[in-house]
């Protein structure tokens, strides 16, 4: 039933994509491990979640691998999976929408680019908006209806300046009150800064400290735009195991249905840490492939860390 039901992914995927994707070799029943548990059923304080993509040679989505096919080393240790999840789990998505004057004719295509993002939503999915130019502002909270969300951006115009790292902040701690353990910010700039409050290190330290993945898309215009910076939103996704794309007028839309496929097709590993000492230090996290014989070369994106709790 399980490599039914993986198979039946991989077909929905390639359908919505348009790319194929990789299979591992299949076993034998009597070679089947016990399953480990669904990581979406399994939240509590000592469960350490870390999101994990895997791209083959091509850049292409594999999907079908096995919780055996991972390992995961904090700090360098190895730590045991008690959690793995691959199913299309409910989301909690943050929509983070640079309205600023720098980003002129890029706004429309903007818009095109996040209902093309939804069109691969979960019924259960729940999602928020944040447009920011001079400072961020929440314009739809948390809400199931995501046309809600579609409607809000028709009516955003472009004007002033671009408080880019005060929009991720506020992004982020609104995530606090997110109902699902996968959370993901989907955001759309042209990568500049110049009205943020908050610096980049004191971002990047709040991002590290929270389970959201960040998704960038950097809409350039390769004239040497003054604000232009692709190299920001590239340091702020990486840290969280997303991944950021650089990307032209015509094909922000396609990319952007890429990201939301890409969101159903993460492997979701959960461990509890083997040094339970509550000291607040940041604790690096290591993601290892062993991919079944006869694959090529994989390439895997996660979450670069975390900091333990003080309590």
């Amino acid at each position: 039933m399980r490599l039914r039901y993986l198979a039946a992914l991989l077909a929905a995927a390639i359908c919505l994509s348009g790319q194929a994707t990789i299979s591992p070799r299949g076993r034998g029943a009597a070679d089947e491990p016990p399953p480990l548990p669904h990581a979406n059923i399994r939240v509590d304080a000592n469960l350490v979640l870390v999101p994990v993509t895997v791209l083959d040679p091509l850049d292409r989505m594999v999907t079908g691998l096995d919780a055996e096919n991972f390992q995961v080393l904090e700090d360098g240790v190895p730590q045991k999976l008690i959690s793995f999840g691959s199913e299309d789990a409910p989301l909690s998505i943050g929509i983070v929408l640079d309205t600023s004057g720098s980003m002129g004719n890029k706004l429309a295509i903007s818009r095109q680019g996040v209902v093309e993002f939804f069109r691969s939503a979960n019924p259960e999915d729940e999602a928020f908006l944040v447009e920011f130019n001079d400072r961020p502002e929440m314009v739809v909270p948390f809400t199931h209806n995501l046309g809600d969300i579609q409607n809000r951006i028709l009516s955003a115009r472009s004007k002033g300046s671009t408080a880019l790292l005060d929009g991720v902040t506020l992004a982020i701690a609104a995530m606090k009150k997110a109902t699902h353990p996968r959370k993901a910010l989907l955001l759309l700039s042209d990568g500049g800064d110049n009205h943020s409050r908050y610096s980049e290190s004191e971002v990047k330290n709040r991002v590290k400290e929270s389970d959201v993945q960040i998704y960038s898309m950097g809409i350039f215009s390769g004239g040497g735009d003054i604000n232009d910076d692709p190299a920001l939103l590239s340091r702020l996704s990486e840290l969280t195991g997303g991944r950021h794309f650089e990307v032209g007028l015509r094909d922000l839309v396609d990319v952007a249905a890429k990201i939301g496929i890409e969101l159903r097709n993460t492997y979701l590993l959960g461990y509890s840490p083997t040094n339970g000492t509550r000291d607040g230090k940041y604790r690096s996290i290591t993601v290892k492939l062993n991919p079944p014989r006869g694959m090529p070369k994989l390439t895997a994106s996660w979450r670069r860390g975390r900091f333990a709790p003080t309590q």
